[in-house]
């Protein structure tokens, strides 16, 4: 009876996957329907307001992105050097808004230094936070750490969808087991089936409703980024507006994404 305790674990690990998915995805979904701190729901059409520059690079790709953003536009308006061996090197020390001060403070007194350090004492910035708590009030962002728990749950649920085919195809190969029609190995689909059947159809509706998984950005901010552009004046607005979205991938400069640590072409 060693089925029996195999078709236990495959319903266990099935279910036990599934409802922490499910807990996960509604406190992700649950955020789009937040208020805002004027009392206000936050929209959930997508059509409320209009991103800035730095919102749209939190939503799509988290603090690095906005730190990254900030480097680059920098770097395309002269006030900053980002070198192809990874470095940074001040031009114009005056920064002309707060997440520029973050980035020239983050480079040092010196004015340079290695571009993964400054990314990553920059992305911890106060002015960073303070973007983040914003968006995640208005509904339009996660918290931190929530993106990672929707991936985790994921993860879990294929692990289970696995956990459950290879037990079914044990069981059924155990000596003893009738293979005729409608034997034993039929009552085995079935038995294996369900808690199958149950971890794909998680999978199914969580590549509808939440993918990307590790997102920063909440159902809503999604639709604002699919609905509004980032507005962009300037020197290089085209490549901000592109890079505020897919980060290094549309970059085409190959110098500048060998600096940014992107994958040459």
């Amino acid at each position: 009876m060693l089925w029996v305790l195999f078709v236990l674990v495959a319903w266990g690990v099935a279910v036990v996957s599934c409802a922490r998915l499910c807990l996960v995805s509604a406190r992700a979904g649950l955020l789009s329907h937040m208020s805002g701190p004027s009392g206000e729901t936050a929209p959930d059409d997508g059509t409320g307001r209009e991103l800035t520059l730095y919102e749209t690079a939190f939503l799509a790709g988290g603090p690095h992105r906005v730190v990254e953003l900030t480097l680059v536009a920098m770097h395309l308006r002269r006030r900053l050097l980002l070198a192809h061996t990874g470095w940074a090197t001040v031009v114009d020390p005056e920064g002309r808004d707060e997440m520029e001060r973050t980035v020239i403070r983050a480079i040092g007194p010196r004015g340079q230094s290695p571009i993964p350090p400054v990314r990553k004492a920059a992305a911890a910035a106060e002015s960073v936070r303070a973007l983040a708590d914003r968006l995640v009030a208005a509904g339009l962002a996660l918290p931190v750490g929530v993106g990672g728990e929707v991936a985790a749950a994921v993860r879990a649920v294929r692990g289970a969808a696995l956990l459950v085919a290879a037990t079914g195809a044990l069981t059924a190969l155990m000596p003893g087991q009738e293979h005729g029609p409608g034997g034993a190995v039929m009552s085995l689909l079935v038995r294996f089936g369900l808690p199958f059947a149950l971890t794909v159809g998680c999978l199914v509706i969580a590549r509808m409703e939440i993918h990307p998984y590790d997102s920063w950005a909440s159902p809503a901010g999604w639709r604002l980024l699919a609905a509004h552009a980032a507005p962009v004046s300037g020197a290089g607005g085209e490549v901000l507006a592109a890079f505020a979205v897919d980060g290094v991938r549309a970059v085409d400069d190959p110098a500048l994404r060998a600096a940014l640590g992107g994958p040459v072409r």
